[in-house]
């Protein structure tokens, strides 16, 4: 097996990894809109919290 044998098994490998993530990302898209809006959740945690520690103070 020669070197142009190895580097033809190797770009066939990363095509199948590259298409694999594509299908996983297809099937995980719920999951993963829900993980990029975690910092968003985050600043209206904060904001209730301090609204309702503004109003336990009323």
């Amino acid at each position: 097996m020669d070197i142009n044998a190895l580097r033809a098994i190797a770009t066939v490998l990363a095509f199948l990894a590259f298409i694999a993530v594509i299908v996983w990302v297809i099937y995980n898209k719920d999951n993963i809109n829900e993980a990029a809006n975690i910092p968003f959740a985050d600043e209206d945690d904060d904001l209730l919290h301090k609204q309702t520690l503004e109003n336990e103070q009323k």
